[in-house]
């Protein structure tokens, strides 16, 4: 008889956090009324939820000084938001119906949260399991980004533990992608470091990359419209980071790379080899009939895509989603050659010629996307191991640990992060459902145990 899976249910322990107080950070310069109309790359996320991100930062022993640290971060706030001073507006509609950001002196700024949770340290929240009590240390947990129209673009809340800082932030996803959210990450981070000013400053002009003006006729459901007790209720699902070494990357690189395809094609990348070993073994543990097809989606910056290009430092969302589809039998049956080359084909067609075309396509006929309309038994990747998430150092050392929010997530979606123990490390952030979760953490040849 085959072993059982014996899942053990533990009970969710509460953090017993109090929120010490709340206040809002505007740029340190009066910078008077800016408006920046939201383009065609920015639309579609308006239904998508706040983008959450959570970093764990030590305290220095029995000196831990969460106030220092928190007004320290304040300060830094208050200048990086000279430059990005987007994050401190609204989002808002000109005459023509046309969103925008609009920023002046007088809005409120960037929230901030203070919160203390000292019955629990940082070792007990950064176990590879994500529960659910990771979600009271990020603000917004299910706030759509449309509802920027009338609270903060960014949110941020800092959280005394018993030994260290949980710094849980919010961005609203209409406004940024996650390459200008490490950007203003880094940037912050920079100034709080003691440098006068940063080193990259934001890009800020979207017309640049499209300058099409596209009206929606988009506004939140008043609350006694919202869904009541007939919606459907949400998956349980199971969120978990498996941790990749670099001698595990090298592995499976090499692997898919054994047998170079014979049309001339370049060898695959570490992104497409390690998503391809995603892909096969999630649909394996899915255990899909082989006639069931398979959705591989990512996320591709686009700056250097679209013509002319556009700088690494362009801020908001310059990405468009991808998809590449198959049987999953014949997913599963071929060697990962296969899931690669249709990754790495779909990765090269998207050219500045498909950007447009996707981009005329979408304007002729707006289709606002919710998060979880990715595909049929998908895989979708949402973040890069290229982010430096590892760097960000407010003058208190690098983060012990960085993982995303439940915000955005459904069965099938992933985040990328480069590992902490740097080099070629990824850390894979994977969300799937409790069956499927169960049968890939027996799966050896997924997690390369020799």
């Amino acid at each position: 008889m085959a072993d059982e899976v014996v899942v053990v249910k533990k009970e969710e322990e509460s953090l017993n956090l109090k929120i010490i107080g709340k206040s809002h950070v505007k740029p340190e310069k009066k910078i008077g009324k800016k408006e920046c109309q939201l383009v065609t790359f920015d639309l579609p996320y308006l239904a998508f939820y706040y983008n959450q991100k959570l970093l764990f930062y030590k305290g220095d022993g029995d000196d831990f000084d969460f106030e220092g640290m928190v007004k320290k971060l304040k300060d830094g706030l208050s200048k990086v938001l000279e430059e990005f001073h987007q994050l401190a507006g609204k989002i808002g509609k000109d005459d023509e119906g046309v969103f925008r950001v609009e920023y002046d002196d007088d809005m409120q700024g960037v929230e901030v949260t203070e919160a203390v949770a000292e019955d629990i340290g940082i070792a007990d929240l950064t176990v590879a399991e994500s529960t659910k009590i990771l979600k009271e240390l990020i603000p917004y947990s299910g706030v759509l980004n449309l509802e920027g129209m009338h609270r903060p673009l960014l949110a941020i809340q800092l959280t005394k533990l018993k030994d260290g800082l949980a710094m849980g932030c919010a961005f609203n996803h209409a406004v940024l992608d996650g390459t200008s959210t490490w950007q203003f990450m880094s940037s912050w981070a920079e100034i709080c470091s003691g440098a006068p000013s940063t080193t990259a400053l934001p890009f800020l002009d979207r017309t640049k990359s499209r300058n099409t003006r596209v009206k929606l006729d988009l506004s939140l459901p008043e609350p006694k419209d919202r869904p009541n007790g007939d919606a459907k209720p949400e998956p349980i699902l199971r969120e978990k980071i498996f941790k990749f070494s670099e001698s595990a990357i090298d592995k499976i690189k090499s692997t898919v790379n054994e047998n170079p395809p014979s049309d001339g094609s370049k060898p695959f990348s570490t992104f497409q080899a390690l998503s391809t070993h995603i892909w096969r073994h999630v649909t394996h543990a899915r255990n899909l009939k082989p006639e069931d097809y398979t959705v591989f989606t990512v996320f591709v910056d686009c700056r250097k895509r679209v013509n002319p290009p556009m700088p690494e430092e362009y801020f908001g969302n310059l990405i468009q989603a991808i998809f590449t589809v198959t049987a999953a039998g014949l997913l599963l049956v071929h060697p990962p050659q296969l899931g690669a080359s249709l990754i790495q084909k779909a990765i090269e067609a998207h050219d500045a010629k498909a950007i447009d075309e996707r981009n005329k396509e979408w304007e002729s006929a707006p289709k606002i996307f919710e998060f979880k309309d990715a595909g049929v038994n998908c895989v979708a990747v949402g973040s890069s191991p290229r982010f430096k998430v590892y760097d960000i150092d407010f003058g208190f050392g690098k983060p012990e640990n960085v993982r995303s929010g439940t915000n955005n997530k459904f069965d099938g979606m992933i985040y990328l992060y480069p590992g902490k123990s740097g080099g070629r490390s990824i850390d894979v952030e994977l969300t799937l459902e409790p069956e499927a979760m169960g049968r890939l953490e027996q799966d050896k040849e997924f997690l390369l145990e020799v």
